[in-house]
């Protein structure tokens, strides 16, 4: 199906009135100096603190493992990114997350958490050693009781930051999940490290075989699914107004990720025919449930994207076959085709960015719906409005 201005465009000239009030006539708000200045010291100290941590790692993989076992540890680990990243890159099509938050999420994950995860656990072992006496007691009570709540905690962090310090760009239950899922990629990333490298320090090929099969390929997405469950909880806050809700719902998806994660650990550090019946029994239908939830979370995002911007459309900032096109994402890959064949790539940077701000509109008309938008939702959805129109204008220009 060919998509272009000929469906309608015509009939979404930016009205005199509508849900913005007059939003195309309001001035866009840019940031101050003093503004910049502090989005450049805090990427300064988010850069510095991602390098002290990729140095400590460093360090001491290379003190542990050596460098040419950690260089295969490397290699062997960012398999599994090929199949986990992606799958939420998938998720988040309708309403993209800034590439520089994204990166940040996986850094967050691999170099932070991780060390600090690394830190907490080993501390909580020592402890527990002094407690029991006992080496194999205390590898147990650190996998089962301070491994889940530490991880999934550090994990769960970064997200609760973005939902509280980036609330515009953090718009329900799919952003929730796709941060949280890229946070646990880049952890079980550095986790994998660490336990091949081990594997082939100490047994070899044929240990290091074992160990790449049982974490990177029957369980790529043990960590996502844990930590997702963090991220529904923040996505559920984030789109409701009720106090009660916004703390208990993060609170009650951070125990169920802990819980997951204590029951999976159990049956790993017990291992034989308890690791497989965990596997097959909880593993195997939990991993069928998250790929059944992460499909229907996005459809859920297509229809109620459809729902509120249908209200745009009723007051003329929208056409009916705009919102038809940017309800589905077949609609939309064929306006960008069309967009891209019709005026190539600067068409095409305009089509995307008026799908972009579309979904970012819909969302905030959602949010606003549940009153859980912040004081500065009027002047978002103006801005938004605005830049619609100017994307509209660029793209049916170049046609």
């Amino acid at each position: 199906m060919t998509w272009g201005p000929e469906q309608g465009y015509a009939a979404a000239a930016p009205p005199a009135g509508g849900p913005a009030s007059g939003a195309a006539a309001a001035g866009g708000t840019g940031a101050t100096g003093r503004g910049r200045l502090r989005g450049w010291l805090l990427a300064g100290f988010i850069l510095v603190g991602f390098g002290l941590a990729a140095i400590v790692l460093s360090v001491y993989y290379g003190a542990t493992l050596g460098f040419v076992t950690t260089l295969l540890a490397v290699v062997l680990a960012a398999i599994p990114l090929g199949i986990v990243i992606p799958t939420f890159l998938w998720l988040d099509r309708f309403e993209a997350e800034p590439w520089r938050y994204l990166v940040t999420a996986f850094l967050w994950g691999a170099l932070v958490a991780a060390l600090a995860a690394g830190v907490f656990n080993t501390g909580a072992n020592i402890a527990f050693q002094a407690a029991t006496g006992q080496d194999d007691n205390a590898m147990l009570a650190t996998a089962v009781f301070s491994a889940p709540l530490v991880e999934e905690a550090c994990k769960g962090l970064l997200v609760l930051l973005i939902w509280w310090f980036r609330r515009r760009e953090f718009d329900g239950i799919i952003d929730g999940m796709v941060y949280a899922g890229v946070v646990a990629a880049g952890f079980a990333f550095t986790e994998n490290i660490q336990y091949l490298g081990m594997a082939y320090s100490d047994g070899g090929d044929s240990a290091l075989t074992g160990t790449f099969i049982a974490r990177c390929l029957f369980t790529p997405f043990a960590h996502p699914m844990f930590t997702v469950l963090t991220g529904i909880g923040i996505g559920i806050a984030a789109t409701t107004g009720n106090r009660a809700l916004k703390v208990l719902a993060p609170v009650g998806g951070y125990l169920l990720a802990a819980l997951s994660h204590a029951v999976w650990n159990l049956a790993a550090i017990t291992g034989g025919a308890g690791m497989l019946s965990v596997y097959f029994i909880v593993e195997v239908p939990i991993f069928i449930a998250f790929v059944v939830l992460v499909v229907w979370a996005r459809r859920r995002e297509g229809r109620l994207i459809g729902r509120h911007l249908s209200e745009y459309a009723d007051a003329g900032w929208l056409s009916p076959s705009e919102v038809r096109m940017l309800s589905t994402m077949n609609g939309r890959r064929s306006a960008r085709v069309w967009a891209r064949t019709s005026g190539g790539r600067s068409m095409l940077r305009s089509m995307r960015r008026f799908q972009d701000t579309a979904s970012e509109l819909a969302l905030l008309r959602a949010r606003m719906h549940h009153s859980a938008a912040d004081a500065r939702a009027l002047e978002t959805e103006r801005e938004l409005l605005q830049t619609i129109t100017a994307s509209r204008r660029d793209f049916l220009g170049a046609y």
